[in-house]
């Protein structure tokens, strides 16, 4: 009898999602804004991933194609395509953050979400014109205004959501420092887009500067934080405030949840294969006309003429499911994402955002082409990119491993070898790749292949590999000791064993 009186509140006020609760809410024009930002997370993901687009279109004249100033324009995009997708995943994260102080959504909040993501939408825009025109004003204008527009919809989010406190998350419905709580969100809000701001007006006079304080933007967080570092160490740590603002901060350890990365995570994987083969479907799919002139009728004739560009899309593609495969490997022996961990992990999808450009370069090999090593090398960099700052993800969380990491990922633990080597070898072959097209440079496209071929074969026999390492470790050890009968300690023993054969 007493079962219904204190639960069901108690979960509507906390935002889950029970079936009488959510049926009542939506009855009142109220709803959970869980599908709302999955729409905007689906969204984000896409256009932080699109922006690699005017890179890997870039045309190149043929008078410059030996040309050292196209090696210059391409670093060039490269720089600002990294720059722009960080910007957006910031603003995915600032969004994020933003929703976990609102909890509910009534109508005008949905609409005022809509048009944020109308003005994220027509950052690629923005962008392209900055690639293409990196020198005049107005693209970097226009792609400040939007970061400007973007944060101005999302304080309006904050002083309406105050405005109705029952749209807010319980801790801060029911604080009596709502009003101290909305000044310091809204400051928050206000930072990125107050550079921006300072970036637009000097794109009219000075761009390098506008590009500075752009990139200013992404590292924010991090600055402040070792600002703040440096004020504790200089004027002593002062007390904190009895009303903590923590849940909402810059400098959380942990701001954004292990399943909120992972989505996002996918969401650029998936969009990034996606992408490839679009450009098969623009640019492998033969003309009517030409097929009767050239081929004589021969579809199959036509396609052949193809081949290379087939075998880059499906290198490519390989590349871009063992990366997802090693991601998603490494967050499943992951129990919590750090601020640190987070950036590299953001760092390592703007390389994967990179991998169409990859193709790109890849799948205009011609014989004895001119361009020919400057496309492996430029390929090779980007797999490098993306693979190490997984393996760098996994490091972090090794130094805080009772943390962040589930036992058997951790040292000594029975995967930790074999998360060690999966993590590793994408940075290894690609490296060794590129090394390798220093001395064989006549043979880099060959080299290439042979990479894309040997890394999937690689991932089959992992495991099979690991275990024979350390068999032979542990053989070699059992060498190099013949004096010593005694096994090893039972706790390592035990945690390593299962990395070896059982017996039959």
């Amino acid at each position: 009898m007493s079962g219904p009186q204190t639960p069901e509140p108690a979960l509507d006020r906390q935002g889950d999602c029970s079936t009488g609760s959510g049926d009542e809410g939506a009855a009142d024009g109220i709803q959970h804004s869980h599908r709302m930002l999955s729409f905007s997370d689906a969204l984000l993901s896409i256009i932080a991933t699109v922006m690699i687009l005017p890179v890997t279109h870039m045309e190149i004249t043929p008078e410059q194609k030996s040309d050292k100033s196209v090696q210059n324009l391409l670093a060039t995009r490269i720089a600002v395509y990294l720059m722009t997708f960080l910007i957006v995943t910031v603003a995915w994260a600032a969004h994020t953050r933003l929703f976990q102080i609102v909890g509910k959504i009534d109508d005008t909040l949905a609409l005022l979400n809509l048009a944020c993501m109308m003005t994220i939408t027509f950052l690629p825009f923005t962008f392209s014109l900055m690639v293409t025109f990196p020198e005049v004003p107005l693209g970097i204008f226009l792609f400040c205004v939007c970061v400007i527009a973007i944060g101005a919809i999302q304080a309006l989010i904050v002083v309406y959501a105050f405005h109705f406190p029952h749209l807010l998350s319980p801790q801060i419905e029911d604080s009596a420092h709502r009003a101290l709580h909305r000044r310091h969100i809204l400051g928050i809000i206000l930072q990125g887009p107050t550079l921006c701001l300072a970036a637009a007006c000097f794109s009219l006079f000075f761009y390098p500067a506008s590009y500075l304080l752009m990139a200013t933007v992404v590292f924010l967080p991090y600055v402040s934080k070792a600002a703040g570092w440096c004020r504790d160490r200089l004027a002593g740590s002062r007390e904190p405030p009895a009303h903590s603002l923590e849940f909402f901060t810059f400098d959380l350890h942990e701001p954004l949840s292990k399943e909120r990365v992972e989505a996002f995570s996918d969401g650029v994987y998936a969009i990034v294969a996606t992408l490839l083969i679009l450009d098969i479907c623009e640019d492998n799919v033969p003309d009517p006309k030409e097929v009767k002139a050239k081929f004589g009728g021969s579809l199959v004739a036509a396609l052949g003429t193809s081949g290379p560009q087939f075998l880059a899309y499906f290198g490519s593609f390989v590349t871009v499911g063992l990366l997802w495969f090693a991601h998603h490997s490494l967050f499943l022996h992951i129990r919590k994402v750090t601020r640190p961990m987070g950036l590299l992990n953001t760092l390592s999808l703007a390389f994967v955002g990179g991998l169409p450009l990859a193709y790109q370069q890849t799948s205009a090999f011609e014989k004895q082409s001119p361009r020919e090593l400057e496309s492996v090398r430029v390929s090779c960099a980007i797999i490098f990119f993306a693979s190490i700052f997984q393996f760098a993800i996994w490091t972090t969380a090794l130094l805080q491993e009772g943390e962040t990491l589930q036992p058997s990922a951790r040292f000594g633990g029975r995967e930790h070898a074999f998360m060690f080597a999966k993590l590793a070898l994408y940075p290894c072959a690609s490296l060794l790749a590129f090394a390798s097209t220093c001395i064989l440079s006549r043979f880099s496209t060959a080299i290439f292949h042979i990479m894309q071929i040997a890394v999937p074969f690689a991932f089959l026999l992992l495991r099979l590999l690991v275990r024979l390492a350390l068999a032979a470790l542990r053989a070699l050890r059992g060498l190099t000791r013949p004096g010593r009968t005694q096994p090893a300690p039972r706790a390592m023993d035990d945690a390593r064993a299962p990395l070896l054969p059982a017996p039959c």
